[in-house]
């Protein structure tokens, strides 16, 4: 509990913080940027300016519930002998436990945001000063670096800014892990350079003779075409063509078996000049989807609309632990309260209540939840609305749990003893009947998660999900399903959606075996 309190405290600190100085801090930048692009997060103010109500909220309840962590941790009594001895026994559970570490790492590295996934630099030295591109709230310009020739007012292509100043020796520039955005940062087609053996061409590190199309460049960084040919069995045989500079074809032509049979050059000088020397590199050309090339960067290859696949697995993971720390707070809140009032009250309050889950129950959950999706407007699209969606079809699987240990509970002595010294209904509720449900809350947390986690990727799968700006594996899945011939989508995705899901499925077991009440009522 102190643990988690100084943690909440230290991000709403640095969300306020951030906010007021003006520094874009990892994790906690989510929610003032959150609150101004959805619309019914923010307020209009008189000056037109966009009030972040929700950052602001969201940064209070943080700070709030994180102090209130924290002083309770110190005026609490002695820790309940029975909890130490649950978790001595999930200690025990190594399969259960080290899949834990394995998922809190994976939280931690997933809060790091743009310093571990972004293509923004995390800092820059240009003429004895220092830069910090990735923790500012704007985006700066070329002519900031002395870039005046092209679009002095774009933004900063860092990893080309990289280049430069390294070889001119201007300067440093220090790029995250993976230097690439999950989503909006589409790339050239990528190239691997071929190796010429005894006139045939292969791709480096196979033994095979190159098939498919290979090209000389005018610059490799900006995929700028020079020559491009159509290569079988390592030879030039097919079309050709030719492009200058400035993108112009001037040159065509046709190979048959690494002889040339007709060629046409339009373009400015001569013909001998244009064509490529024979010291120039000749690279495999591989449009997007293209396979992993990792001399370029791309461990796992990149997506149809040319992302890095490991940028946008990064940016899904991000989205799935973003949705668990929202709503798992917000479903167990719903669902304990209305259980324990269930079970509690009883009577006219229990047999509505029933009935109307009793109808939410009925519906076709995924049926329900794509209607509903379909019919928000997309500006109104985004992370809030999809889990307001499922949160309101998510905590009813709770109440019944907590309803039967409300019955079975409120009948006990100490619950009497309660009411004779007076204390009032959310007084019973919540300091005598829900601390003795633990046990079933514990449990039930992460399969939940995993839940939430197969739901998200559904919706997304079948496009009725989050919008394109974000990067989900669901949405990854579908696109490695429509592109057969790129088994690295379909692959990656699966094995990072299974990883997950067991992790979680293994920390789920072991809660459930290490807090099973038998286990030290019969057993010990």
């Amino acid at each position: 509990m102190r643990l988690i309190g100084t943690i909440e405290i230290l991000l709403g600190s640095l969300a306020v913080a951030g906010e007021l100085l003006g520094i874009v801090f990892p994790t906690a930048r989510w929610f003032f940027e959150t609150s101004r692009q959805v619309p019914w997060l923010h307020a209009k103010s008189g000056a037109g300016m966009a009030f972040p109500w929700f950052g602001w909220l969201s940064a209070a309840l943080l700070i709030a519930c994180g102090a209130w962590m924290l002083i309770r941790s110190f005026t609490r009594g002695p820790a309940n002998p029975v909890t130490a001895m649950r978790i001595k026994r999930f200690r025990e559970i190594k399969r259960g436990y080290y899949s834990l570490v394995i998922l809190i790492t994976l939280g931690g590295l997933a809060a790091l945001d743009q310093v571990v996934v972004g293509k923004q630099a995390l800092a820059v030295q240009y003429q004895g000063r220092w830069v910090f591109p990735a923790f500012l709230p704007v985006a700066l310009k070329n002519k900031d670096f002395g870039i005046t020739k092209e679009s002095p007012d774009a933004p900063v292509n860092y990893r080309k800014l990289r280049k430069t100043l390294h070889a001119t020796g201007g300067g440093r520039v220090i790029m995250p892990l993976i230097p690439y955005d999950p989503t909006g940062d589409t790339l050239p087609p990528r190239s691997r350079q071929l190796v010429q053996r005894e006139g045939v061409y292969y791709e480096s590190g196979s033994s095979k003779p190159y098939f498919g199309l290979a090209a000389h460049y005018h610059n490799v960084d900006e995929a700028v075409m020079h020559v491009r040919y159509t290569l079988r069995k390592g030879l030039p045989s097919g079309p050709v063509d030719g492009w200058s500079a400035d993108g112009t074809p001037v040159y065509s032509g046709e190979y048959l078996d690494g002889r040339l049979l007709r060629e046409r050059f339009s373009g400015e000088g001569d013909k001998k000049s244009f064509l490529p020397h024979a010291n120039m590199d000749l690279r495999a050309v591989k449009y997007h989807p293209a396979p992993p090339i990792p001399e370029e960067g791309n461990w796992l290859g990149t997506t149809s609309q040319g992302y890095d696949v490991l940028a946008y697995l990064y940016g899904g993971m991000q989205v799935n632990f973003k949705a668990a720390i929202i709503y798992l707070p917000i479903v167990y809140l719903i669902g304990i309260t209305i259980g324990m009032m269930m079970g509690y009250f009883g009577g006219w309050f229990d047999l509505a209540v029933q009935r109307l889950i009793e109808i939410f129950s009925n519906m076709p959950f995924l049926f329900v939840v794509i209607i509903f999706s379909s019919m928000v407007p997309d500006q109104f699209k985004g992370l809030p609305t999809i889990l307001t969606i499922l949160v309101a079809f998510g905590w009813m699987g709770m109440t019944f749990l907590m309803r039967t240990a409300a019955y079975r509970d409120k009948e006990r002595d100490y619950i009497a003893a309660a009411r004779v010294l007076g204390a009032g209904t959310p007084r019973i509720l919540f300091r005598h009947l829900l601390p003795n449900t633990v046990a079933i809350i514990v449990t039930l947390v992460p399969f939940t998660m995993s839940g939430l986690v197969f739901a998200l990727t559904s919706l997304d799968y079948l496009g009725f999900g989050l919008p394109p700006e974000y990067a989900t594996w669901g949405r990854l899945l579908n696109d490695g399903l429509s592109n057969l011939s790129a088994p690295w989508l379909v692959s990656s995705t699966f094995a990072v959606l299974v990883a997950l899901l067991v992790i979680i499925t293994f920390v789920g077991e072991a809660v459930r075996e290490a807090f099973d009440p038998k286990k030290f009522t019969y057993y010990r």
